[in-house]
């Protein structure tokens, strides 16, 4: 879920750079209007992500359900292709079933423009993707750019060239890029010319020219593209037969460049290229560091790509990135120094180790941060655990088990369940790595609502967790040479006459399922019969802090409803103190429901405002929508029927994206109803349903920013 925006949809920011194509925009606007597919295509470096991307801006008020971007170049196979799509939609897909079945659903009554970015190397699996949305979806258009048209039927493909290398956008790229004025006559115009006015090419030689001047730039252009085609660079592998001359002078250029390039900037060019994702100065320094280049010559030769415009100059958060071009360029040459493996294997150790420090420290003050963190490298994780999966399948293990419960929280429960099912079947790893990952996977297929398999893998978790913590010797078990995920103190083993943390997150996920298949009294046993026999108390380890959260909510379902308020106080001031926030935001969705079953609907309303407000910290989709559903039971309760139908409606809207219709406990299922009843009789049916359809059809954000409202606050 995304913060406010002041329109439905997602789409990046423009580039300043966006120069000239008039016709161009007009041409791709007009066919946006009478055409349901429309594919731009292009040599690489022409410019398709920027015309498509101020296509999609200028476009995206015709759309009532928004402009939504999906950037494919992160992918290299299709096979978490649908998983992409989804997450760019904020589809938090949560539903079993065939991969495109909730998207489908998703988009089918919407009227929006998708936009893919970059599909010619998945170009049938996204032809095959596309056809099938557009029958699904009367009122979706879809926006793609590519190298190639995707081939589906109705179809409007347009060609984009080159600017015009004479004309007067060459020279104003050039000039805004340079950062200079150049006059039209002399070296800047024949350096447009000389690299016909393809976008990306001008850039590099921008950077260039801000370094030694355009009058260098030309003659070294001059000497290179002058010569033979056959010397003027030695051109990449391709699966095209023929190249076109236009491409040849982007690779020219981008060769020229590579040149110009001291050795250390050229070795990190291609080391780098094993990023699919934004990477940060650190992750650069751990995957891309060995013989010349180390931890002090990286920093520097970093500065000289971003320099070049080789690579992208930090964001606010300091990520780099690499246009695909570029990072196909420098992965030929990666292949080429024979250290493509070594790198992907240092890229795959980095992100596992990473993956672990999240799972360390997802107990306590910095769990937002690694949240955070986790989701923000989530592309290169994935493609370290697609590594692992092929070389290491007990390190995969151990990576998407560290993970796969943040991506979950996150919505991501298709990758979860996918990347936990490949790794548990590949890997023969015993001990605590599968037990950790048997308990993610059981808490993904709870939240997807598979309670049979859920089962299944409850048992699993449980009989595994007994073998790490009493069947093995002391310190056995896959990762606990390098103490995985971190449980090195007393929470990891607990000793051998009691149960430790694994035992206790095989509860927790018994518990959790008791819970949700209308159980409290076998979720209260469970729990209860572990926290008694383990030593330690809640703040001890994350495992003991979820099995007092499932108890206080086996509480809360018995009826023991001061007993459930005042464990629930004291676990939530724990968690303040820890700065835990997943918890926290847990217990106030108990509270609330606490305080409608005491007949409190006001000190509902604020728990629920509280989880909702930690709910959109943690991007969870599920949460919010489950918190706008206690918070509409608060509000009918509390007789205020017109913001109880906005809430609601709201409420549906987040539903939606979940790709499944409202769940959650049962005893709130039935309040609801029976309060929404009542607020329906008192303002009248139609008048309820016009407020609840304007919220449902309305900007989902800007219906949460209304339901965070407190009393005297609202419009």
């Amino acid at each position: 879920m995304r913060d406010t925006a002041s329109v439905r949809g997602h789409l990046p920011d423009e580039s300043p750079g966006f120069v000239g194509r008039r016709t161009e925009l007009e041409r791709v606007s007009a066919a946006l209007a009478e055409h349901r597919l429309v594919t731009v295509t292009g040599v690489g470096g022409v410019g398709k992500t920027r015309l498509a991307l101020r296509a999609a801006h200028r476009a995206a008020e015709r759309y009532p359900d928004g402009a939504w971007w999906t950037d494919l170049g992160q992918l290299d196979g299709e096979r978490l292709l649908v998983a992409l799509v989804a997450d760019s939609v904020d589809l938090a897909d949560h539903t079993p079933g065939m991969a495109a079945t909730g998207l489908c659903r998703r988009l089918a009554d919407d009227r929006l423009l998708l936009v893919l970015d970059s599909c010619e190397h998945l170009a049938e699996p996204c032809a095959r993707l596309v056809a099938e949305l557009l029958a699904a979806a009367p009122g979706l258009t879809v926006l793609a750019t590519s190298r190639r048209p995707l081939g589906v039927a109705g179809e409007e493909t347009i060609a984009l060239d080159p600017l015009p290398p004479a004309g007067p956008d060459a020279l104003a790229l050039l000039r805004r890029a340079a950062g200079e004025d150049f006059p039209a006559a002399g070296p800047a115009g024949e350096i447009c010319v000389r690299l016909e006015g393809i976008p990306l090419a001008l850039e590099l030689a921008a950077a260039q020219i801000r370094l030694q001047g355009a009058e260098a730039v030309r003659d070294q252009l001059g000497s290179r593209l002058d010569a033979a085609p056959g010397a003027r660079f030695d051109l990449l592998a391709h699966t095209e037969r023929v190249w076109p001359s236009r491409h040849q002078t982007l690779r020219a250029a981008i060769g020229w460049s590579h040149e110009l390039s001291t050795p250390l900037e050229r070795l990190l060019w291609a080391r780098l290229s094993v990023f699919r994702g934004p990477f940060d100065l650190a992750s650069a320094t751990a995957v891309c560091t060995g013989g010349p280049l180390d931890r002090a010559t990286l920093p520097e030769a970093l500065d000289g790509l971003v320099r070049a415009s080789v690579v992208r100059p930090p964001d606010a958060v300091g990520r780099h990135r690499m246009l695909d071009t570029i990072r196909e360029y420098g992965a030929t040459w990666l292949d080429r120094t024979g250290e493509a493996a070594a790198v992907a294997d240092r890229h795959a150790a980095h992100f596992r180790g990473l993956a672990r420090r999240a799972e360390t420290e997802w107990h306590g003050a910095r769990q937002l941060r690694w949240y955070r963190t986790v989701d923000a490298h989530h592309t290169d994780l994935r493609t370290a655990l697609d590594r692992l999966l092929r070389t290491d399948p007990d390190a995969a293990l151990d990576l998407v088990g560290s993970v796969a419960f943040a991506w979950s929280c996150r919505g991501r429960l298709r990758e979860a369940r996918d990347g936990l099912e490949q790794a548990l079947l590949l890997s023969e790893a015993r001990g605590r790595v599968r037990a950790r990952a048997l308990w993610a996977l059981g808490v993904t297929l709870v939240l997807q609502g598979e309670f049979g398999p859920a089962q299944d893998i409850s048992e699993r978790c449980a009989r595994e967790a007994r073998h790490a913590e009493y069947a093995e010797p002391a310190g056995a078990g896959a990762g606990a040479e390098t103490g995985a995920g971190g449980e090195t103190g007393p929470g990891a083993g607990a000793g051998r006459d009691r149960p430790g943390d694994l035992t206790l997150d095989a509860a927790a996920l018994a518990g959790l399922l008791a819970l949700t298949t209308g159980r409290p009294t076998a979720a209260h046993v469970v729990v209860g019969h572990v926290l008694d026999a383990a030593r330690g108390g809640p703040a001890d380890s994350a495992a003991r802090l979820r099995c007092h959260l499932v108890r206080v909510f086996a509480l809360t379902g018995l009826g023991r409803l001061a007993e459930a308020r005042e464990k629930a106080l004291r676990l939530r001031a724990l968690c303040e103190e820890l700065d835990e926030h997943w918890t926290r935001t847990a217990l106030e969705y108990q509270l609330a429901l606490t305080g409608l079953l005491e007949g409190d609907p006001v000190a509902a309303s604020g728990h629920a405002r509280a989880m909702l407000e930690g709910t959109r910290r943690l991007g969870a989709s599920l949460g919010v929508a489950l918190g706008l559903d206690v918070l509409a039971t608060a509000l009918a309760a509390a007789g205020e029927g017109e913001r109880a139908a906005d809430v609601s409606g709201t409420g549906e809207a987040y539903w939606r994206s979940t790709g499944q219709p409202r769940r959650g406990l049962p005893g709130l299922r039935a309040l609801h109803e029976k309060y929404t009843d009542t607020v329906r009789a008192s303002i009248g049916g139609p008048a309820y349903e016009e407020i609840f359809v304007r919220a449902l059809t309305g900007l989902p954000q800007d219906g949460l920013d209304r339901a965070l409202r407190g009393p005297g606050q609202h419009d």
